[in-house]
């Protein structure tokens, strides 16, 4: 099954927003086999719309199309794709009565625009939209599957799960596919590549290694596709456990896990609390801490000490460290990791400071110089980032380097305790 996928609207053209949809959307067909052999981002237009369409329809089996099927007046998918397929409009009688209903449990009335949305072109399957107004429309042309979504993003991913996916791998029943995605820190795809070099020439044909890189981090992702019944889960759980092996303290995580929610399953495992102080991230690394639901069992909170005054006063850096090694120091972090600990009463804490950029840098210390120090009451440990000058990438980057720390220090001072029976 080929698809393409098209996203409709000027917005992401003019790069006003980004085109998120398509990404996931394509993480999603390649999870059931489906191969995405073009995405395209068209106008607001009739013109760009039929050219998608033309265009698709002799390059792949299945277009998806997100976009354009709003109550407005610029919304013209719908209208476009009747004249495309040269077919009428019909009200969808069951579309207005759940609109209604939808607009009565929250206490609004509709307007004339929304009845207005109820008109479909007569050659479509209508789909259940549970998240929004505008249903999801299905066409059968030729052998050929063409789908139109709402942009929405979480409108276009309830469609997705529940009626586009079941209903294409329906009609084009294919092979059975396999993933197993590894998360790793602390190492990028480079020397991650020549430490698995060995076993990635021994995978089968029907097995492939990719690396996927990111911000400090890269996901190695094992698929297999069965071309002759073979066990490819099997396969895959084999390879798994050989790159396992092969970089352990590397790995903190599968699937969709990420860091942060690693490090806080560490933390709860080992009954342990954590806190945070932070002057270049401004808390950036308390936000990703926070993001995961629960963390209050392990999370105490954080100090954000920006000036000099900050440092002193909240977590009691001395003035005569500032003055003689300066803010961004390692004397500096491991100060502001003794007051982080006392100020929270925390069994770990961490703590950065550094040069974000763009400006602020000195010979001794460029912008990009970073000093970060996880510590307890009895080990503290220090790092120092000579990275790069974009402001947001280097806070970004921190953040993630932060937390790899606490992993590895939780790793090293708080091992699992093995008891024998």
């Amino acid at each position: 099954m080929n698809v393409n996928i098209v996203t409709i609207g000027d917005e992401i053209l003019i790069g006003q927003i980004i085109d998120t949809n398509s990404a996931w959307m394509g993480q999603q067909l390649n999870l059931v086999g489906a191969k995405v052999s073009a995405i395209h981002s068209v106008s607001d237009t009739k013109e760009g719309i039929i050219n998608a369409l033309e265009i698709g329809l002799k390059q792949a089996d299945v277009i998806l199309l997100t976009g354009g099927l709003g109550p407005t007046k610029d919304d013209i998918t719908k209208k476009t794709i009747t004249d495309y397929f040269d077919t009428k409009m019909v009200f969808h009688e069951p579309t207005w009565e759940r609109i209604q209903g939808m607009f009565k449990r929250w206490g609004r009335s509709t307007t004339p625009a929304h009845k207005e949305q109820c008109f479909m072109p007569a050659n479509a399957q209508i789909l259940f939209n549970k998240a929004g107004t505008a249903p999801g429309m299905w066409f059968e042309i030729d052998g050929k599957i063409v789908v139109s979504m709402p942009g929405v993003p979480y409108e276009m991913k309830y469609l997705m799960e529940h009626e586009v996916i079941p209903k294409l791998v329906d009609h084009f029943p294919g092979k059975p596919i396999a993933h197993r995605t590894i998360r790793t820190v602390g190492e990028g795809e480079s020397r991650i590549a020549a430490r698995l070099e060995t076993i990635e020439n021994s995978l089968p044909d029907f097995v492939k290694l990719a690396y996927l890189p990111n911000l400090g981090n890269v996901r190695l992702r094992l698929s297999a596709i069965a071309e002759n019944g073979e066990d490819i889960e099997g396969i895959l759980a084999e390879k798994a456990a050989a790159i396992e092996a092969e970089i352990p303290e590397l790995i903190y995580g599968y699937g969709t896990q990420t860091l942060e929610a690693a490090v806080g399953q560490l933390l709860l495992e080992r009954g342990l609390t954590l806190a945070t102080a932070e002057s270049c991230t401004g808390g950036l690394l308390a936000h990703k801490i926070t993001q995961i639901p629960g963390c209050s069992a392990y999370y105490k909170g954080s100090v954000v000490a920006y000036a000099y005054e900050a440092k002193t006063k909240e977590l009691g850096v001395k003035q005569e460290t500032l003055v003689q090694f300066g803010a961004v120091s390692e004397e500096t972090v491991k100060e502001m990791v003794t007051g982080v600990l006392s100020a929270m009463n925390t069994d770990v804490g961490i703590a950065i400071s550094g040069i974000a950029g763009p400006g602020g840098g000195t010979p001794d210390k460029p912008v990009g110089t970073i000093w970060l120090a996880v510590g307890s009451k009895d080990y503290t440990v220090t790092r120092k980032l000579q990275i790069g000058k974009d402001r947001l990438r280097n806070i970004q980057y921190t953040a993630i380097q932060g937390l790899n720390m606490i992993r590895q220090f939780v790793n090293k001072y708080y091992p699992v305790k093995v008891t024998l029976d």
